[in-house]
């Protein structure tokens, strides 16, 4: 019993952690969790390594020497907001199971978790408001109107734009890029949103954002007396829902 507690202890020796989110975790979805271990030891790797962090939980058979190994597990925050991850900690059976031994992290993990998404009629009012006030062309690449350009196939571009033709020809996959519609931006209002629950709300305007940011619609928030003026980024987007996720939440 002996052999088995120090080899349980050595089996937990100059590991390293490390816990990463997705940068969108929504409300009420499961997300995947990337889990990996980092092995310091020179020579000796580590076996059946648990991982157990409030809700988190994984288990990573095999980490090599001077090495790495990861894993993803996933996890459902039910609740908007800041959500705090404290003190993880690993733990090891190996090698006969008699003794449990344990490695914390004083680490603390905070996400903020975004509104939950809830489809509704906002999103058409404002597609609709958008239209009524006219569309233009613009000299801006996007995927909506005529074809400007035939370029290379970059990973990430929607498979219904591959310019076939080009691609036979060439031998390479080749994708068409089209002129971007410049749409009418629109100013979402938190207080004039006539929704009365306040969650059905926070998760109404978050829908409306994601839908009309898909669509290239500039879209801005106004909320609690600050102003997000239209814009279509990535970085803009997950401005505003993080705004409305700490609405009321003392974030």
């Amino acid at each position: 019993m002996s052999i088995s507690g120090v080899f349980g202890k050595t089996n937990l020796s100059k590991l390293d952690l490390a816990i990463e989110f997705p940068q969108e975790v929504y409300a009420g979805s499961r997300v995947p969790v990337k889990i990996t271990m980092h092995n310091r030891r020179r020579f000796l790797p580590a076996f059946l390594i648990g991982l157990n962090a409030e809700r988190i939980s994984a288990l990573l058979p095999f980490t090599p020497n001077k090495g790495a190994s990861s894993i993803y597990t996933s996890v459902t925050f039910h609740e908007r907001g800041l959500h705090i991850i404290e003190d993880p900690h690993m733990y090891s059976v190996f090698p006969f199971n008699f003794f449990t031994r344990f490695k914390k992290f004083h680490r603390t993990y905070t996400i903020t978790v975004l509104p939950r998404l809830k489809a509704c009629d906002l999103a058409a009012l404002y597609r609709r408001e958008r239209k009524s006030k006219g569309e233009k062309t613009s000299e801006k690449i996007g995927y909506d109107s005529d074809v400007v350009s035939i370029r290379e196939y970059v990973r990430g571009d929607p498979i219904k734009y591959i310019h076939w033709k080009a691609t036979a020809k060439t031998g390479k996959l080749k994708t068409k890029e089209h002129s971007s519609l410049s749409y009418q931006p629109v100013i979402i209002e938190f207080d004039k949103v006539l929704i009365r629950d306040i969650e059905e709300r926070i998760s109404c305007i978050a829908y409306t954002i994601v839908q009309l940011l898909k669509n290239n619609v500039p879209v801005g928030l106004k909320i609690d007396g600050h102003l997000y003026p239209p814009d279509v980024t990535g970085v803009h987007k997950l401005n505003m829902l993080r705004e409305l996720a700490v609405y009321e939440r003392g974030g």
